[in-house]
């Protein structure tokens, strides 16, 4: 972790578990009326009366899934957050609450966490989501991040991986491939402050890239989006780990194929241009680079009139029927089948 030598350190031991959650949380306000009791009793009191409660979690760990050196710990607490969140809005539901739970080691300063706390905070107010639990612990690991996201939603609003039908479009949010060349150009520029601790990077050229990577946002907006249009995906998923990969999953849950055509896929051009500085093809790249937390969903062909045209939605293919498998179309026209590429943190 880089860090200024200077800066002042305040040793976790100095406060004790109990005096670093109050400190920690002391600035969060509840924004949710599900959130009946948040932190500072011995569990959190919820109450969703006649809605369906969405859980979800996610495990963060030094040197797996982030890395100090150009990762700054605010980013961290704010993408930690958006991962969980992600998650929430992939079943069409409301984020409400999230519990924080950390394991540090002594190289870690009281200020270190706040900053890593200041994420959070701007992650749940950015929001409207309310911080109501977690805990605290030492790790002879680094830092280790546990993120537990709450959600709710009308039981019909739900929707699953598994109900996707033959001809139903294939939808995506935003663009693809990213986030994963932002992380190509900070291990770049990682390895060149290795060899020179005095070099300056100038990231300009790069600045969406990295933005994907460091502060990626999850999308709320959509779920409001389909509603307005009065569309219900029938099956939805969040792209983390590569477009590939959730192609796949949606099709071996629902028990159908599809062609997902190459010219479709959305790319920004800084993505473009990127992939042509780094010799990379951004097909494969938009396919298995995962972190962009896009959203990725089916609709009947019924409702394709509601979002055509809509500039935050992309129709990229068509579901088929399970014989035909999962297929990539190339520009070419070529029918070739897809393989899932993406993060998979269990080696």
């Amino acid at each position: 972790m880089i860090e200024d030598k200077n800066q002042a350190r305040t040793s976790l031991s100095e406060l004790g578990e109990f005096k670093l959650i109050k400190h920690l949380t002391q600035n969060f306000k509840i924004a949710q009326p599900t959130t009946v009791k948040g932190v500072g009793d011995d569990a959190a009191v919820l109450d969703f009366k006649n809605k369906q409660a969405l859980v979800t979690t996610d495990f963060l760990i030094e040197g797996v899934h982030f890395d100090l050196t150009y990762m700054p710990l605010k980013h961290l607490g704010y993408k930690a957050v958006m991962a969980n969140l992600s998650d929430v809005y992939a079943m069409n539901g409301t984020a409400t609450q999230i519990t924080v739970s950390i394991a540090v080691s002594n190289r870690f300063p009281l200020e270190a966490v706040e900053e890593l706390y200041e994420g959070i905070y701007l992650a749940c107010k950015n929001y409207a989501v309310d911080l109501v639990g977690g805990d605290t612990t030492s790790s002879v690991k680094g830092l280790l991040i546990s993120i537990t996201a709450i959600g709710e939603a009308n039981a019909e609003d739900i929707v699953y991986r598994n109900a996707a039908k033959p001809n139903d479009l294939l939808v995506v949010t935003g663009d693809l491939g990213a986030a994963y060349l932002g992380l190509q150009v900070l291990e770049r520029e990682k390895q060149v402050f290795e060899v020179n601790p005095n070099s300056q990077p100038d990231l300009t050229d790069y600045s969406y890239l990295i933005e994907r990577q460091l502060k990626p946002e999850a999308r709320k907006d959509i779920v409001k989006l389909l509603k307005d249009l009065n569309v219900k995906p029938t099956s939805m998923i969040d792209i983390s780990d590569g477009l590939s990969s959730e192609i796949l999953h949606i099709c071996e849950q629902s028990e159908v194929g599809c062609n997902l055509y190459e010219d479709k896929i959305p790319l920004d051009p800084q993505v473009i241009s990127t992939c042509e500085e780094f010799e990379l093809n951004s097909t494969t790249i938009a396919l298995s680079g995962g972190e962009d937390y896009e959203l990725l969903f089916t609709i009947s062909q019924e409702d394709f009139p509601k979002i055509k045209g809509n500039p935050h939605l992309t129709v990229i293919g068509h579901i088929a029927d399970k014989s035909i498998g999962a297929n990539l179309v190339t520009r070419a026209g070529q029918q070739i089948k897809l393989t899932a590429q993406g993060w998979n943190a269990i080696k």
